[in-house]
């Protein structure tokens, strides 16, 4: 499929001639594109560890025990939980994902930040500068967190080939449109791009039911 990239560098070069014929071939990709479904990953409260704070929680040379694969290649959920405490409350059961990542993440929703009393802005995963903090406790311990607490920014999972069916680009900003009875449409979706990964729109409990929606549920880019 040409890639919309492409499409508009052909359309330059076009005399003016042909370019109403190329429109027309852009607007009916964009519509075939349109009614492609993307899976939906409703995404509650959870953490990534690192292997340090794996074993701050759970006990020196402790390994983090897989009980459910995610979508995601590689992913899982963890049969350990911990509890996010904050300076006006605490979350108890919060999951752990695994496998053990260079640096520990949690992510949690804006009514979780009301409810722990904190301040997580919104962001990308690994963008942790600046973000807001927490203790963790877990079975045999705790750790602090500085700075690793954020809100993740919806995103799209694809493959490259994935990405070469809905024309975008890693990075891209895109529209995504709910199919559930809201009519909700997200803005700056994030598309993340990569071999290793399975094609899903990952958003967090608030926002699913805001859209009426549900892990396995389909949703459109918005054009």
């Amino acid at each position: 499929m040409i890639s919309a990239t492409l499409m508009a560098q052909i359309e330059q070069k076009l005399p003016p001639s042909c370019r109403q014929e190329a429109a027309v071939l852009s607007s009916v990709m964009a519509g075939a594109v349109s009614e492609l479904g993307i899976p939906t990953g409703v995404s509650n409260r959870h953490v990534h560890l690192s292997q340090q704070d794996i074993e701050a929680l759970f006990g020196a040379g402790y390994q983090l025990t897989p009980i459910k694969e995610l979508k995601q290649p590689g992913q899982f959920a963890a049969k350990e939980c911990v509890t996010i405490v904050g300076p006006k409350g605490s979350i108890q059961r919060v999951r752990v994902l695994g496998p053990a990542r260079p640096q520990t993440q949690l992510e949690v929703s804006k009514a979780d930040c009301y409810t722990l009393g904190i301040k997580a802005p919104v962001r990308e995963s690994g963008d942790l500068t600046g973000s807001a903090d927490a203790l963790l406790v877990g079975a045999a311990g705790y750790c602090h967190l500085d700075s690793k607490v954020i809100c993740a920014q919806r995103h799209i999972h694809m493959s490259t080939q994935d990405a070469a069916r809905f024309q975008v680009e890693n990075g891209q900003r895109v529209k995504v449109r709910a199919g559930g009875g809201c009519g909700v449409v997200f803005e700056q979706v994030v598309v993340r791009v990569s071999p290793s990964y399975a094609l899903e729109f990952h958003i967090d409990t608030d926002e699913a039911n805001a859209a009426g929606i549900r892990s396995g549920e389909d949703v459109y880019l918005a054009r």
